[in-house]
């Protein structure tokens, strides 16, 4: 058997293994507006463990949804109000964070074509910092897009080797931390079906590494641009100081390469914590950039201790099938990253396995599909 047929049969695992994946509870509550967080959290963390017990003395690193520059906005809206994390969710987080006694706070984003302070791209996209760091006494925030103020990069191995490269270089923080949460948004992704709290976590990789202007050799830690040559179509590997591709011959198609990323990111650097805001969001894509989009209000918070299963319940919340294959909504166009990701041990997707807790699918479901209109 050659790698690629390994690599081959192991995508098409998920079939088999679905119950042996792992599950854990998952919350799903109603939440119509912004300004009735912290109750809805503390609930939601309290039905999958509690807080407490997951955060009490560590430190907790949020990696949070800010894709795309600040300055493009969807119909004038607030961000937090289409495809960014909220604000007022951040803050929600980080004060309960504080009252379950974690040690620190760590908010962290590879922000859009910079390497410059994560707090300059957060007023620059309308966050209230002094909120944030009045909302709990250790708060932080990285922007790991590069080094900044750390001496070097930390090397995170994908168990089994990895589908696309065998291990990614990313900022210590990602190492440098107890506790990992993705606080992601509830909505489709172009190029990836989804954007939850798997897919949140493609944005990890750092451009200086990773972008389209990354250095050749060594990491450029002045990175202007996105990960398109990259990371979506393989047209430039990674700086030669990081693991480059498995095998160059594999499909340069973004729907075959961007799926497979994700899945090994979501095995290589586990999500402790997910939380996903459905709150206020778009349907058609992840950002303005993309045609057709459209402003919607699914009224729901999702919070689970498993990635793979916390995704798999808010893609059935969104109407869709978590198991669907390639050709069928939302995964028209691209491989279905959940079961590549059960397929690296994550978790489950299949719902039978996964106890849901709050709101049922049924009551919290809002279909994606009925109001995507991409073009």
């Amino acid at each position: 058997m050659t790698r690629r047929d390994a690599i081959a049969l192991l995508a098409a695992a998920p079939f088999a293994r679905a119950k042996e994946a792992p599950s854990a509870p998952v919350s799903i509550a109603r939440c119509r507006s912004y300004d009735d967080l912290t109750d809805i959290l503390s609930t939601s963390f309290d039905q999958i463990g509690g807080l407490g017990r997951i955060v009490k003395n560590k430190t907790v690193t949020i990696k949070v949804n800010l894709t795309g520059s600040p300055g493009l906005r969807f119909q004038g809206k607030p961000l937090g109000l289409t495809h960014y994390t909220h604000p007022k969710m951040a803050g929600a987080t980080a004060y309960l964070l504080e009252r379950a006694r974690a040690r620190r706070v760590r908010f962290v984003e590879s922000c859009w074509a910079t390497a410059g302070p994560m707090e300059e791209y957060l007023l620059d996209s309308g966050w209230n910092v002094r909120m944030l760091f009045g909302a709990a006494k250790n708060v932080e925030f990285v922007n790991t897009n590069g080094l900044g103020k750390a001496k070097k990069y930390s090397r995170f191995k994908v168990p089994g080797g990895g589908f696309i490269y065998p291990a990614f270089d990313l900022h210590p923080a990602y190492e440098d931390t107890d506790v990992f949460m993705s606080m992601a948004k509830l909505k489709n992704h172009a190029t990836c079906g989804v954007t939850l709290s798997m897919k949140n976590c493609f944005g990890i990789t750092p451009a200086s590494i990773y972008g389209d202007d990354a250095g050749v050799d060594e990491p450029n830690e002045s990175p202007t641009k996105g990960r398109a040559e990259v990371c979506h179509f393989g047209k430039r590997g990674p700086s030669k100081s990081a693991p480059q591709e498995i095998d160059i011959t594999t499909d340069r198609h973004a729907g075959y390469r961007m799926p497979r990323i994700v899945a090994d990111l979501a095995a290589t650097r586990p999500i402790d914590v997910a939380l996903i805001d459905g709150v206020e969001t778009i349907t058609g894509g992840e950002g303005p950039w993309i045609r057709g989009l459209q402003a919607v209000k699914p009224g729901v918070i999702i919070a689970g201790t498993n990635a793979a299963t916390t995704d798999t319940v808010a893609t059935a919340v969104m109407g869709y099938d978590p198991r669907a294959s390639r050709g069928t909504a939302p995964f028209e166009h691209c491989d279905n990253s959940l079961r590549l990701a059960e397929a690296r041990g994550v978790g489950t997707t299949d719902l039978k396995n996964i106890e849901v807790r709050g709101l049922s699918i049924k009551e919290a479901l809002f279909s994606f599909s009925a109001t995507d209109k991409r073009g």
